[in-house]
């Protein structure tokens, strides 16, 4: 469930977490010592943006 602080996406924004979320699950199955701190580091990137442009839109 989405937080009262997560910005509305595009539908591009959404998609793109979207495949980053699934690689995630894709690494996890090799194990648990892989490293999915550049995932996350990207979608987090996103978010961001996504904030951003929600600031300036108010």
């Amino acid at each position: 469930m989405a937080k009262c602080d997560d910005p509305k996406l595009t539908a591009g924004e959404k998609a793109k977490v979207t495949v980053l979320v699934a690689r995630m699950c894709k690494r996890d199955l090799a194990g648990e010592g892989v490293d999915q701190s550049d995932l996350e580091r990207r979608v987090d990137h996103i978010l961001d943006g996504a904030r951003e442009r929600e600031e300036k839109s108010k």
